[in-house]
């Protein structure tokens, strides 16, 4: 079992990443340190649709030299959902550090658990 796990090594580091990320989001209450997260688990999903999409001994689908049959080439589509996924996380981690840093000037605590509390009290 344990050597199917290291043949497959860039599926187990994806595995791997994405469960500390995951952890990070669950279990840390400081919001930067879920954005982190939250980063971590992205970047393993990259890492295993690359893994997946890449075939030994195949080339990238550009056609030079005349060979046009799609066995010698790799598919394509996951290098272009892995590059769009980027640019959506990119963007969404963008738009959380920004709302990160507007909690943290209104309640002046990047800690969840602080600012529930915070809030509650405003409310009241």
């Amino acid at each position: 079992m344990f050597s199917k796990w290291l043949m497959n090594y860039e599926e187990t580091a994806a595995v791997i990443l994405f469960c500390i990320g995951f952890s990070m989001m669950l279990f840390n209450r400081n919001l930067i340190k879920k954005i982190i997260g939250m980063d971590m688990m992205d970047s393993s999903i990259y890492l295993f649709l690359a893994s997946q999409g890449y075939i030994e001994g195949h080339k990238a689908p550009i056609v030079t030299g005349g060979v046009q049959s799609t066995e010698a080439y790799i598919n394509p589509i996951p290098s272009g959902l892995v590059l769009t996924g980027i640019v959506v996380a990119v963007s969404v981690s963008a738009l959380m550090m920004a709302l990160s840093i507007r909690l943290y000037h209104r309640y002046h605590t990047l800690d969840l658990d602080k600012i529930v509390a915070l809030t509650g009290r405003e409310e009241a």
